[in-house]
């Protein structure tokens, strides 16, 4: 599969990290950047929704105002995610279909192609994960052992394809659904019975205080294995920059946007 660009881990607002997925993926419909594998952490913490949830049906705003924490609408699909600073690395691919062999967009091809990486990552860890296609109403995702450890979202456009989704190094189960709603549940005891049984972490599985940055170069061999590329570190280009700029002013970081999935013409 060549080579790949890779941008390396950084840290953003929501806002950014959202605008700059999408300018890379502009810019790599357009042929101007090559395939792009990016990592980024979220500070402050934010909570992200699918492109077509109901905000105020996933969120609890307040909660979310009250600590901080950003809420950002995603392009991609997909439920609603806490994104903790310092218990999650988020990963994106931005790549042509033709070059990860799925010209024709065939979602769950992409997704087990891509999800790879994170299967590879893990073992490199010290364990294995499984590739869990879940049902057509739901994105994919990683389990170890039953439980989630990563899940993702994608958007499609012009043959190109972007998905990013995390991967959780630690989890906090009560601040995650602080943020979170589950309609469902009459108590938060309720949601963390379930939470414990259905989600993990790198921290939890290995039993050991590993690093970011551990783990983070974990991510990056993973990714290297399971695509057969060749990374190569490099800079967001003027252009992306520059229109990542303009979507997180005029988008990404707009009530019309978030609240509403409305974009400013």
């Amino acid at each position: 599969m060549g080579v790949w660009r890779l941008l390396k881990l950084e840290t953003g607002d929501a806002f950014t990290d959202m605008a700059i997925d999408e300018a890379i993926l502009t810019a790599r419909i357009a042929g101007k950047v090559p395939n792009t594998l990016r990592f980024y952490r979220w500070k402050p913490s934010a909570v992200s929704i699918g492109r077509f949830q109901n905000l105020l049906n996933e969120v609890h705003v307040e909660n979310c105002r009250k600590q901080g924490i950003d809420i950002v609408r995603r392009i991609t699909g997909g439920g609603a995610v806490y994104h903790d600073y310092d218990g999650e690395i988020t990963y994106s691919v931005v790549v042509d279909g033709k070059d990860l062999g799925c010209a024709d967009m065939d979602m769950i091809y992409a997704y087990k192609a891509i999800c790879g990486g994170l299967i590879e990552a893990v073992k490199i860890l010290g364990t294995n994960a499984e590739f869990n296609p879940t049902d057509p109403k739901q994105c994919p995702n990683i389990t170890i052992r039953g439980r989630k450890i990563s899940g993702s979202a994608q958007s499609h456009r012009r043959g190109v394809l972007l998905q990013h989704g995390t991967f959780l190094v630690d989890l906090d189960h009560e601040k995650m659904f602080t943020f979170l709603k589950v309609p469902w549940a009459k108590t938060l005891l309720d949601v963390l019975e379930v939470s414990k049984k259905k989600l993990t972490s790198a921290k939890q599985e290995l039993e050991s205080q590993m690093t970011i940055e551990e783990v983070y170069q974990a991510l990056v061999r993973g990714f290297q294995k399971a695509l057969k590329i060749r990374l190569v570190e490099r800079e967001l280009t003027s252009y992306e920059r520059k229109l990542a700029e303009k979507l997180r002013r005029n988008k990404f970081s707009t009530e019309v946007w978030n609240f509403k999935g409305k974009e400013v013409v």
